[in-house]
């Protein structure tokens, strides 16, 4: 306080009253958040009791992670505590979403043992934003979809979804799987491979199958009725069953591909699905597809 009577501080006079560094207070005054009330003859910078409750302001809203241009312009009346607080928050959740995601990249590298090389992708990849993730998916599923009549629209709408976005707070398993889930729908040969799954599974087979009909979804319908029911993959039943599900397509080509699209990769495509989705895999349908594959084989030794 100074001795003229006007209740004015000096700058250390503000400091021991606020307990802030007098270098604190003169690096905001200096940017402008807390300009001097008037100068002393000398030239010292003079402050009031509006300054000190301006400071504690200040202070508070530093301490929450505003910078000083939104600090400006609260105390400047261009936005309000409540704007900032608002922005703030939002930008505060993108940065624990990306610590998040950096913290679960770590714990991944520490536990494989990564390399630099590897370190550097896998954190490439996890840390792609939300709208680069999304693209990724979107052109994977239309490069194997586009101009096939699936006879099911919800076909396409689960193949996307089915490729998850990591979630707020993955775990590193979720960042191991996603980073690897990513490269594997990036690689072209694994989308023609998807491709000729897709087209497999639509193809028409006959007069007697629906039209557009997916493969793989009647397969495990009329494979686990037969199932159920006991019917044995070389009974003439059988051979009714599989006329339905195969139409006039010749068993051995079916046989061929049916194998060919259960292929490791296309398994480790759904199983890495499930993990980023955080859901068990999927059923694998084993006996459904070795019943269809025995009745294939009896036909065609038939």
């Amino acid at each position: 306080m100074t001795d003229d009577g006007t209740g004015l501080m000096t700058i250390g006079a503000l400091a021991r009253t606020t307990g802030l560094a007098v270098r604190t207070i003169r690096y905001w005054s200096d940017e402008g958040a807390l300009p001097p009330v008037t100068r002393s003859p000398g030239g010292y910078r003079l402050y009031d009791a509006a300054s000190v409750a301006r400071l504690e302001l200040i202070r508070t809203l530093r301490e929450l992670g505003l910078g000083l241009d939104a600090v400006r312009r609260v105390l400047a009346g261009e936005t309000t505590v409540a704007q900032v607080a608002a922005a703030h928050v939002s930008a505060l959740d993108a940065q624990i979403r990306a610590l998040r995601v950096t913290r679960a990249v770590l714990s991944t590298v520490a536990r494989r043992g990564s390399t630099a090389e590897e370190m550097t992708l896998m954190n490439k990849l996890a840390r792609l934003s939300t709208a680069e993730r999304r693209r990724i998916i979107e052109d994977f599923t239309a490069e194997v979809f586009d101009g096939i009549d699936t006879g099911d629209p919800g076909v396409r709408t689960r193949l996307r979804f089915a490729v998850a976005d990591l979630p707020d707070d993955p775990t590193p398993e979720q960042v191991d799987a996603w980073v690897e889930l990513a490269e594997l729908i990036q690689d072209p040969e694994f989308r023609r491979a998807m491709r000729r799954s897709a087209e497999f599974n639509a193809a028409d087979r006959g007069p007697d199958v629906p039209t557009g009909s997916w493969f793989m979804s009647r397969l495990v319908q009329l494979a686990g009725d037969a199932l159920r029911e006991g019917v044995a993959p070389d009974s003439p039943r059988a051979a009714g069953i599989l006329h339905a599900l195969i139409g006039d397509a010749d068993p051995a080509v079916v046989r061929e591909r049916l194998t060919a699209g259960a292929n490791v990769r296309l398994a480790r495509y759904r199983e890495l699905s499930a993990i980023v989705n955080g859901h068990e895999p999927p059923p694998a349908h084993e006996e459904e597809f070795g019943w269809v594959v025995a009745a294939l084989d009896a036909r065609a030794g038939g």
